[in-house]
């Protein structure tokens, strides 16, 4: 597998706190290893709380909910999918996979981290993989916050916003035009800086870098017959039998997972006779919109 690695120059002068990172090796699948990088905060001893983001992220999108959560003695974890972020790169979108990228976070988080006692936390990809963690490990996991996502598995379409998402960075991939910055800002309610849109681009210093943007979307199960959907359906019927207190935090004004709230409150066992936020003002990248919020939020939900 050939890959590529952003210069660490291009994540110098970000804007927002000054957040450490760590780096470890993870199998590739493919008989070598691939760096993984994770942003870290908050006592090692704290309760672990994994931030898990998704498409075209990574995890600058938690950059204002992680002094948060770190204040509160939570120890954070937010790592970057494979093909985003500091994380290594596969040059190829055939290199990514679905089960690939569950591996991936998996081999980091348990294998690397042995982390234990987890309050999850996903939106986008990040709760693609997240539940199918969840559900694959439920022994490592103390709650779940679903923020903006779901688990689908083709055997209801997606919405026609979603399907113009897929078209869009379809196209501007063939065209060598990708721009990361734009796709985030298109998911926000509020209005970026140009700092923060740079902060967005800044993984990827050309089209070379981004097979992973331009994969993840092709990767979410369509149809019934997609090779992700059995793995996903598998995964319903543990979740739907498993008690793991979940927490809902959708925001207002997401038209891509909106409906996948409602699905997970009748669905998931934990959601059940509890009172989930709405998270006011915000659209499919509620972090970036309102990311203090849904911060405390979580920890009123940890304690």
């Amino acid at each position: 597998m050939r890959t590529l690695r952003t210069p660490e120059a291009r994540f110098t002068g970000l804007p927002g706190p000054d957040i450490a990172h760590r780096h470890a090796q993870v199998r590739d699948g493919d008989g070598g290893t691939l760096r993984m990088a994770w942003a870290h905060a908050g006592p090692e001893d704290g309760p672990p709380v994994l931030l898990l983001h998704g498409e075209p992220t990574w995890s600058f999108l938690y950059r204002t909910m992680i002094p948060v959560l770190a204040g509160a003695g939570l120890r954070v974890i937010a790592p970057d999918l494979v093909g985003f972020g500091r994380s290594d790169k596969p040059a190829e979108i055939a290199d990514h996979s679905y089960a690939r990228h569950v591996e991936w976070v998996r081999e980091l988080v348990f294998d690397v981290l042995d982390l234990r006692g987890v309050t999850l936390v996903g939106q986008d990809w990040g709760g693609l993989i997240g539940l199918r963690l969840l559900a694959e490990h439920p022994d490592r996991f103390a709650r779940v916050v679903a923020a903006n996502t779901g688990l689908p598995t083709g055997d209801h379409d997606m919405p026609e916003v979603w399907w113009s998402f897929r078209r869009a960075v379809e196209k501007a991939g063939a065209a060598g035009t990708l721009d990361v910055a734009r796709l985030v800002g298109s998911g926000c309610l509020r209005p970026m800086s140009d700092d923060v849109r740079a902060a967005y681009a800044a993984p990827f210093p050309d089209l070379s870098y981004a097979a992973g943007p331009r994969a993840m979307p092709l990767l979410v199960p369509t149809r019934p017959d997609d090779p992700s959907t059995g793995p996903n359906r598998a995964a319903w019927d543990v979740l739907r039998r498993l008690d793991v207190p979940v927490l809902l935090a959708f925001s207002d004004s997401d038209p891509i997972t909106g409906p996948m709230r409602a699905v997970l409150a009748r669905e998931l066992p934990g959601a059940a006779a509890r009172q989930h936020p709405t998270i006011a003002g915000a659209g499919h990248f509620l972090q970036e919109d309102a990311g203090p919020e849904l911060a405390a939020a979580i920890v009123e939900f940890c304690r």
